[in-house]
């Protein structure tokens, strides 16, 4: 009975020592994909918001204290330098026109013909981005009537890791966030010569010129950028999944043989431009060539379910 008993026990061991074995084994490995050399456009890009802002922006206001008689323009609307923009009464033509009106229209209409109101124009051609005050109220010299722009262009905060990608003259394409499936170009026209810091980062502004303004443009709204700074058309390419680093060298794993009994072999190559999603390869793999990428399966799940 105790030579039964030590069969039993010794054997129960062995099986749980093969287990345990089994569970520490290298995993299984199996091809997840495979790839081959395929011409792709690659670009190298990054994205920063930004803001549609007036490239020069300047308040009107009255030379005069007084009160408003009669606002011209409305928010919008295109005017040129000199063109004018709004009238106004000084305190005491309004007091004088007010005591007219009071006593007769003929009487109004004589002091308007002595007394005329102030003209202000349009110090600039560009259009109305505000329009703050209204006829009847009275204003003093601080207070801003209208609103004017030269133009509306989009600022964005280049942080200074980046400001080596960008240069005068670049293209970008952009959307606004309102409207983030209709893009539209524009040109950097300047980079400052001044950085910021925003956030304990250094940042510098740099203003894009829309080639074509979209019919919702306005001041204010928020706008994504997208600044490539390389690109490449039909580059061989594979995508950068079944690229590895191997001790600073970047390797593939080549397949060869047929299907029954395939091999693999580590194999250095020589990369190209990337956008993380895709990678050139300039040299070590031919155009024929298989490359993969293994899936581990281990074993000590299955294990663990038979358990």
């Amino acid at each position: 009975m105790k030579k039964k008993k030590l069969i039993i026990v010794s054997a129960a061991i062995l099986v749980l020592l093969l287990i345990v074995i089994s569970m520490f084994k290298s995993p299984k490995q199996t091809v997840l994909r495979e790839a081959k050399l395929e011409p792709k456009d690659i670009r190298k890009e990054f994205r920063v918001a930004g803001i549609v802002t007036p490239r020069n922006m300047i308040p009107i206001k009255s030379p005069i204290r007084g009160r408003i008689e009669e606002v011209l323009v409305n928010e919008g609307d295109n005017v040129k330098k000199g063109q004018i923009i709004f009238w106004v009464s000084s305190s005491e033509r309004a007091a004088m026109i007010d005591a007219a009106r009071a006593i007769s229209e003929d009487e109004l209409k004589r002091w308007h013909g002595i007394y005329q109101a102030t003209p202000v124009v349009a110090p600039m051609n560009g259009f109305i981005i505000g329009r703050k005050k209204e006829p009847g109220q009275t204003i003093i010299e601080s207070d801003e009537v209208l609103r004017m722009a030269d133009d509306l262009i989009v600022s964005v905060n280049i942080d200074e890791t980046d400001f080596r990608y960008i240069k005068i003259g670049d293209k970008v394409t952009m959307f606004l966030d309102a409207y983030s499936d209709e893009y539209f170009e524009g040109i950097v026209e300047h980079i400052a010569y001044d950085s910021v810091p925003i956030n304990n980062v250094i940042v510098y502004e740099v203003k894009i010129r829309p080639l074509k303004k979209p019919d919702v443009f306005r001041s204010g709204m928020t706008v994504t950028t997208i600044i490539t700074f390389a690109s490449k058309d039909d580059a061989l390419s594979i995508p950068s999944i079944f690229i590895t680093d191997n001790d600073g060298k970047k390797t593939v794993m080549v397949k060869s043989g047929n299907s029954r009994n395939p091999e693999f072999k580590e194999r250095e190559v020589k990369l190209g431009i990337s956008d993380d999603k895709n990678t050139e390869i300039l040299s070590g793999l031919k155009s024929n060539e298989i490359v993969v990428v293994f899936n581990q399966k281990k074993k000590v799940k299955k294990i663990r379910k038979n358990l």
